[in-house]
């Protein structure tokens, strides 16, 4: 009996430093996959880190929730803020920043968690709130791909607070057919990541004077610096043009005087 006691023991213990090694595996093997997905992003280029450093047209400075682009003159009252494309570097969409500060913009790339706009969708509430922000009258909410898409979503819910959206390769899913906000929604010809059936889709979302715009030659990925996106067409121009004409297709469109 006392034997059969001790045998019984001996395997309950056994049983329970299984369950505690297969525990302590899972939970290793999840903290590995997860810093491998965190780690896995697209990484800006250098010609997007030179635009990082400032010049006697634009200041750039970093902040705890995003960098700031603000352009040398005094009175400045429109601002975009920028929410990046899922799992691509913030500073990839520095040269794109610096053109529209060159124009007279002050532009706030957020840096999102994980690099994802989904997890921090109400991203520009804390910017428009700032007083620090107190001389812009305007605002623009632009966002490339995820980013866009949570942009838009977040206009959506906050149409005081939004005078103009910008969808770089996106679409909302959110009803702002009906909003006063003035929307720009620019794709590129060789963009092959983007659903277009979705694009298509959620179209009927957004209000029926929407600028829509097809960008001849442009991709999916050179909106910003970060190199060649998986599955993502070749583009026949290169991404400072691309860049460019998004600038001058926002100019063209909301012919703000700033």
């Amino acid at each position: 009996m006392i034997e059969n006691k001790n045998k019984i023991q001996a395997t309950k213990k056994t049983r329970k430093l299984i369950i505690i090694m297969l525990v302590a595996i899972l939970i290793v093997g999840t903290i590995f996959a997860a810093l491998l997905y965190i780690n896995d992003y697209y990484k800006a280029k250098s010609v997007a880190k030179r635009a990082l450093i400032s010049n006697e047209k634009v200041t750039v400075e970093e902040k705890q929730d995003y960098y700031i682009f603000k352009p040398n003159k005094k009175n400045v009252k429109e601002a975009i803020i920028f929410y990046p494309g899922a799992k691509v570097e913030e500073t990839a969409y520095s040269q794109l920043a610096s053109k529209f500060a060159e124009s007279g913009y002050e532009f706030f790339i957020v840096k999102m968690p994980m690099r994802l706009a989904i997890l921090k969708q109400n991203a520009a509430d804390d910017i428009i709130s700032d007083k620090k922000n107190n001389n812009i009258k305007n605002w623009t909410l632009m966002g490339h791909s995820m980013g866009g898409a949570m942009a838009a979503n977040y206009t959506a819910g906050n149409q005081k607070k939004v005078d103009r959206l910008v969808l770089l390769a996106a679409y909302g899913t959110k009803d702002l057919s009906k909003s006063k906000v003035k929307v720009l929604s620019i794709c590129g010809d060789k963009d092959k990541v983007i659903n277009r059936s979705s694009l298509k889709k959620n179209k009927s979302n957004l209000p029926k004077d929407t600028v829509s715009c097809t960008l001849n030659g442009a991709n999916h990925a050179q909106y910003g610096n970060y190199g060649k996106q998986k599955s993502d067409g070749k583009a026949t121009i290169s991404a400072n043009e691309q860049q460019e004409m998004v600038l001058d297709l926002y100019l063209g469109t909301f012919k703000e005087k700033n």
